[in-house]
């Protein structure tokens, strides 16, 4: 499977995997895939930890990362800590949290403890620059920006370095500012996916932006979990595929228990895009969680959501994890349609080599 994409990324098939778990992404690297860690939630020197991990496991194979710059963040100051954010929480938001983790027999959180988790200020250009600097100097061979524009001078940085630069992207406008920006290669993720999305399908997506990004190659994502989605991409005129949600259901993904369980249990239409958990729509499993949102107050813009929402969902995981009831019936995690599909957890690599035979055997099939 020759396409631009594998040119351009030195691999053997043009499966991308994203993922926060090093094991998946060196898993899909392995396999002959693009494995890509989200490299966001990790501290720059974790970073280096994990980019090193990696390097050692798929013996110079080709990798990437990935790293989360919105394009808006509710008007605030880059500069601006946590605490400062912490005070802008409005006292309507703060005793609803409350309210919700009473109901669910989980401790209240103390206003002083809003925004622990160090993702919640990690959100601005500014933030990712350490985690960029870091990459830089592993052998990483893409760098992908989420929510926005790649920030302050990374395409010309990629382009010195050798490195493509790429973007995701949910509407044909978009495409269009990532384009004039000079960026390498675009990711059309329609509503189906996992995480951040926009409102429309990757049926419908993934045409429009082949057709305006020209020579720019262009990956498929959202709800692509077989090779079946995958070959249906190709023929929308996709150099490739971008697999997020898939990897969910591998051993080496690092999502708890719990979750896994539910994902499992989960059919396509158990999930839902919120922003009430970093303040921008993202799809994910419904839960009590969304349930109790859905008759509170609106959600706050990111970053105040997330300093809002994060400590509490630290201890609903631990809780989860633990067995307690209530945590249980709020747990949720980021999750595309492709829920729906999973059956049981398998190897990343074979999840991998599945989704490339069967594209394989289909694409035979079809000509």
């Amino acid at each position: 499977m020759r396409t631009a994409v594998t040119d351009m990324l030195g691999v053997r098939h043009p499966l991308v995997g994203f993922n926060r778990s090093p094991g998946v992404v060196a898993a899909v690297t392995n396999a002959g895939g693009f494995g890509v860690l989200a490299a966001t939630g990790y501290t720059p020197e974790e970073l280096d930890v994990q980019l090193t991990w990696i390097e050692e496991q798929v013996g110079g194979k080709p990798y990437g990362i990935d790293v989360l710059v919105p394009g808006r963040i509710a008007g605030s100051d880059p500069h601006e800590d946590v605490a400062s954010l912490r005070a802008r929480i409005p006292d309507e938001h703060y005793a609803f949290l409350n309210g919700l983790l009473e109901r669910y027999d989980l401790e209240p959180i103390d206003r002083s403890a809003l925004g622990g988790d160090r993702f919640a200020a990690s959100v601005g250009a500014e933030i990712v620059q350490p985690l960029l600097d870091v990459a830089f100097s592993h052998r990483i061979s893409l760098v992908a920006n989420a929510l926005g524009t790649p920030p302050p001078g990374l395409v010309e940085r990629g382009k010195s370095a050798g490195v493509v630069v790429a973007s995701l992207v949910g509407a044909p406008e978009h495409a269009r500012r990532q384009l004039d920006l000079g960026v390498d290669l675009l990711v059309a993720q329609g509503t189906e996916a996992g995480g951040h999305t926009g409102t429309i399908a990757t049926m419908v997506l993934v045409p429009e932006v082949v057709d305006l990004a020209g020579d720019v190659p262009v990956l498929a994502a959202g709800g692509i979990a077989s090779g079946r989605q995958m070959a249906a991409s190709l023929a929308l005129g996709a150099a490739g595929v971008w697999c997020g949600s898939v990897w969910l259901s591998s051993h080496e993904d690092i999502t708890s228990p719990v979750v896994k369980e539910k994902f499992l249990a989960a059919g396509s239409g158990d999930t839902l895009r919120s922003p009430t958990r970093t303040g921008k729509p993202a799809r994910q499993l419904r839960s009590a969680w969304h349930d109790e949102w859905a008759a509170g107050p609106a959600a706050l813009p990111m970053p105040l959501q997330p300093v809002l929402v994060n400590e509490a969902w630290r201890r609903i995981d631990a809780a989860a994890g633990a067995g307690h009831a209530g945590a249980r019936e709020l747990e949720s995690f980021y999750i595309g349609q492709v829920v729906g599909g999973f059956r049981r957890l398998r190897p990343a690599e074979d999840i991998a080599r599945e989704i490339i035979d069967d594209c394989e055997h289909v694409l035979r099939s079809l000509s």
